[in-house]
């Protein structure tokens, strides 16, 4: 493999994992405003240490032992700050090696979603994307499109209704192909 194609591989092995170091670090500093700079300099650290990774070995593993040394870093010099921390080092521990298995779990159902929401209609995936992506306010949409507030809401049931049926089978059909 040249050097082009390891750095590419690299490149879309840490896109894909993006969502998955972001999770993990976020839950290792629950409401701290630090942490999206601490996933940011994981991201950092990842792409200056990026010929220390081997190909073909568990980059999710590589990706969250650096996150947790950033995130105990984090820790000690907060607490060096004076500021409260939440977790002993131990307890930390035991949620990181948790969360490790749950990210799995959520970025399946990510992916899940992602391939429902690909399947609706191209107005009712509007109306998702105006309410959750854009956050438009209801009665704002309602007002665009020429359309009750009451109307979109129960267009917005029905199609969360949906959604969640489809995920559900998505992930049942993919534990079935996995097995």
């Amino acid at each position: 493999m040249d050097a082009d194609d390891r750095e590419a591989g690299f490149v879309s092995l840490l896109t894909e994992h993006q969502l998955a170091l972001k999770l993990f670090v976020n839950s290792l500093l629950p409401g701290d405003s630090g942490a999206a700079d601490v996933a940011q300099e994981v991201s950092t650290t990842l792409w200056k240490k990026r010929a220390d990774f081997v190909p073909g070995t568990n980059f999710r593993a590589w990706v969250f032992r650096i996150a947790r040394n950033h995130v105990a870093n984090y820790r000690r010099k907060r607490a060096r700050e004076g500021a409260v921390v939440v977790f002993s080092d131990t307890l930390q521990e035991t949620i990181a090696a948790e969360l490790a298995d749950k990210t799995t779990d959520l970025e399946h159902r990510l992916h899940a979603l992602r391939q429902c929401l690909q399947k609706l209609r191209e107005g009712d995936r509007e109306l998702i994307q105006h309410r959750y992506f854009y956050q438009t306010p209801l009665k704002e949409y309602a007002s665009q499109i020429d359309r009750t507030v009451g109307t979109l809401k129960v267009k917005l049931h029905r199609i969360r209704n949906s959604l969640e049926r489809c995920v559900l089978q998505r992930l049942c059909t993919d534990k079935e192909s996995s097995a």
